[in-house]
């Protein structure tokens, strides 16, 4: 669109005028289209579709045919700002006089250091993001006898900031508005690289963050630290994708499985060989330079995740960069990291997820976040002294007397991946914040088999993540040793009173019993837990780290640094059952004593089984990762049944040895997910509650059980298992090599017209799965 000037001199008179101004004239410029509005001359709405029309014609002017992608969201915001400011000088030039500008220009010279100040009415919604941010700040800086005539405005401007920086999902906007401050948010603005969102996982830590420090001193000295933090916007996701001719694969969300699965490998390859604009590449550069060669984690913080109700834990990806190559080396691996990351928005698993959730056809933009991962260096190993995860509600207690709203956490020495994984026959401290140093078992075997065996680093000489034996990094002269570890003293613990360890050090065992002994650290993340769950209105569970640091003949001052906070899922609240009296022993199909939920599962038909005996003869992984993608079409094909799963080892592990490496997308069907444990069988279990598999289920009110066989007080009708028809065949076709292992029983097979029932007691710690009458309605339901 072009125009012409009724008076040159004039338009260049208030060029020149505002150009005497270089940071007031935007608010003059505000102020000059407030009395054009105001006189009628023209609306704010046809004021605004101009600027748009100037702005589009301006960009094929400049040789952009597909301004859409071509075009970065911020380069796009930077144009219209111009053009707006444009159109201002054009207009005003046009319709009055300069002696009305220069009444303006004093205006806004007056209003500087007076309390008081005119503010403009405008619409947020449309305005540029500085000019909501100059006028919230005008508000903000009000003293407070002043400011009270503006906080509604405020609140306006503050919801407007929150929804266009951080995130729109309304639960996330009622709690954050009461607590963010405008400089808050200006704070992420400044790191905050390309245009769009920062994404949830972004969100939770931020608004965690900001309420803990506002209780901080009033409730107790918390110890809080911050993360050094960086944001990648989420409009950047579709300006990378379109850079590299990425654009054909956003429609995988509506293929089938199969062909997610197939072309997800190609997917990655050309994801991590994606390049960015110059001037982001530059951001990149910078970030690097402020962080320096501390190792950095590059996280995943998509729109969606970390919401109420979907937390999509461990969906997408987060990626450890050690950063310790040359500049252009850490460059690539984080430019690498970044696509990586965008790419697993287009993961089988998470957009299985997605769909099991009704998000199918959300916009799941992936914004990102960077920070420097808190630790100390150790010989060539970088790590925390103490990462875990917290939740504020326990729904797994292994005696009575543990308060449900005292909450639990899953604790680990060095990276905390394996305080959120099932990984590898390993044990993280598990405990129960209402008595710390209650254990489900206080045999000195046990204490030691499940306690942390790996840890994991980075590997500062080699560049790279590592996962090590915990004796390969724990030494003698480990400054907080004696906080985490004990001295196995022939079948008794001791605690470590001197740096000197005598005897071999393989003797250690990390317990973190002097972590919760001599250190206020439970006691303050009961009281962390309680505000967050207050303030949320809902349990929560977060993610840290913790460092101890010394003080001379005093104790150790805790550092906690946030990484995480979301609200926590949960089983759906059910009454306390009480156990089927009378049973006889060819009723029950299995009983179990090991860390039981509280639940009710009225009508079970069909028992989804993998054998031990079969699994384990799987000749190769692949065989094992088959059959887990048969467990995925049965589930899918049993979506209107009532159906559970019972297999050998750990459910969901990365280790093909230990269980069966389904994920979220191969079960969410089933009610209850039981894993079998004992000699030959395997496994012993481990408590899932904390992992991000914990919170699938939870999402998908799945009943996690575990049987171990070698227990004399177990019950595993075998019959039941190995004795009826496997009616596989009958709802999907299977390969033969699987026959033995996969089998789909009927329970009606076993015992006419009868189902399962199964019951869940937490406070006897008890659940029975057992045989029971078909009542006449769902008998004739089923008809």
């Amino acid at each position: 669109m072009t125009f012409s000037l009724t008076s040159t001199d004039h338009f260049l008179s208030v060029y020149l005028a505002l150009a005497q101004y270089p940071i007031l004239s935007t608010r003059i410029r505000q102020r000059m289209r407030a009395v054009l509005f105001e006189r009628g001359i023209i609306t704010s709405q046809e004021f605004e579709s101009r600027v748009h029309e100037m702005a589009m014609v301006s960009q094929e002017r400049e040789g952009l045919r597909n301004p859409y992608y071509e075009e970065l969201a911020d380069i796009w915001e930077l144009r219209l700002g111009r053009i707006r400011s444009l159109l201002t000088d054009v207009i005003f030039s046009r319709h009055l006089t300069f002696k009305d500008l220069e009444d303006i220009i004093d205006e806004v010279l007056r209003e500087r250091g007076i309390s008081g100040p005119d503010l403009t009415v405008f619409n947020p919604e449309l305005a540029p993001q500085d000019v909501v941010f100059e006028q919230a700040m005008m508000i903000e800086s009000l003293p407070e006898a002043e400011r009270t005539k503006y906080e509604a405005r405020l609140q306006e401007y503050k919801v407007v900031l929150i929804r266009s920086l951080i995130s729109d999902q309304l639960p996330y906007i009622n709690i954050a508005k009461e607590w963010f401050t405008i400089a808050d948010l200006a704070e992420i603005r400044r790191r905050k690289i390309s245009s769009g969102r920062i994404g949830g996982k972004a969100a939770g830590m931020l608004l965690a963050l900001r309420i803990l420090k506002e209780y901080a001193g009033k409730v107790a000295d918390f110890g809080l630290c911050s993360a050094d933090s960086y944001y990648i916007g989420s409009d950047l996701f579709y300006t990378f994708m379109s850079v590299n001719n990425l654009m054909h694969w956003n429609d995988q969300k509506y293929k089938i499985e199969a062909e997610m699965r197939a072309e997800y490998p190609q997917i990655v390859i050309d994801f991590e060989a994606g390049v960015f604009p110059p001037e982001i590449e530059e951001k990149f550069q910078s970030l690097l330079l402020n962080t320096g060669n501390l190792p950095l984690i590059c996280r995943s913080s998509s729109l969606l995740e970390d919401n109420f109700g979907i937390s999509f834990a461990g969906k997408y990806e987060s990626i450890f960069l050690p950063n310790q190559g040359t500049a252009q080396e850490n460059l690539k691996a984080l430019t690498r990291a970044i696509g990586r990351i965008y790419a697993s928005t287009l993961n089988p698993n998470a957009l299985l997820y997605r769909r099991s959730k009704g998000l199918q056809d959300y916009d799941e933009r992936m914004a990102i976040l960077i920070q420097v991962v808190q630790g100390d260096q150790v010989g060539d190993y970088y790590l925390p002294q103490v990462a875990g995860v917290a939740f504020s509600r326990n729904l797994y207690r292994w005696t009575p007397q543990i308060r449900r709203e005292d909450g639990f956490i899953r604790l680990v020495w060095g990276l905390g991946t394996r305080a959120v994984e099932r990984v590898g026959n390993d044990y993280p401290r598990v405990i129960a914040l209402s008595h710390p140093l209650l254990r489900p078992s206080n045999d000195s075997k046990s204490i030691r088999r499940y306690s942390q065996q790996y840890v994991d680093v980075i590997d500062l000489q080699a560049n790279e993540f590592k996962t090590l034996p915990i004796h390969d990094v724990l030494n003698a002269h480990y400054p907080v040793l004696r906080y985490l570890a004990q001295v196995d003293e022939d079948g008794y613990y001791s605690s470590l009173r001197t740096s000197l360890v005598s005897g071999d050090p393989r003797r250690l065992t990390l317990t973190f019993d002097d972590l919760l002994r001599r250190t206020p650290f439970a006691e303050r993340m009961r009281e962390i837990l309680r505000i967050l769950e207050r303030s949320y209105r809902g349990p929560v569970d977060l993610e840290f780290t913790l460092r101890l640091e010394a003080l001379d003949g005093g104790q150790p001052r805790l550092c906690l640094t946030l990484l995480q906070c979301r609200p926590q899922s949960q089983l759906q609240s059910t009454e306390q059952i009480s156990m089927p009296s009378g049973l006889r022993r060819e009723d029950i199909v299995l009983s179990t004593h090991f860390v039981v939920p509280r639940g009710f599962l009225k009508q079970i038909d069909y028992v989804v089984y993998v054998s031990p005996e079969g699994y384990f003869t799987l000749p190769t992984q692949n065989d094992r990762t088959e059959l887990s993608r048969t467990v995925g079409r049965l589930n899918a094909a049993l979506a209107e049944q009532k159906f559970i799963c019972i297999g050998p080892g750990r459910w969901g592990s990365s280790n093909t040895d230990l269980g069966v490496p389904i994920a979220y997308g191969d079960i969410y069907h089933a009610r209850a997910l039981v894993e079998m444990s004992g000699k030959g069988v395997g496994p012993e279990p481990e408590p899932s509650l904390g992992t991000h598999f914990f919170q699938d289920l939870m999402e998908a009110q799945i009943y996690p059980l575990a049987v171990i066989l070698d227990d004399p007080g177990t019950i595993f009708n075998r019959a039941f298992f190995y004795e009826t028809p496997n009616r596989l065949q009958q709802w999907i076709p299977v390969d033969d090599r699987l026959q033995d292992c996969l089998r789909l029983i009927r329970v009606e097979d076993y015992r006419p017209a009868h189902c399962l029932q199964l019951v869940m007691n937490d406070d006897l710690n008890q659940a029975i799965a057992y045989l029971a009458p078909i009542e006449n309605g769902e008998q004739e339901s089923k008809s």
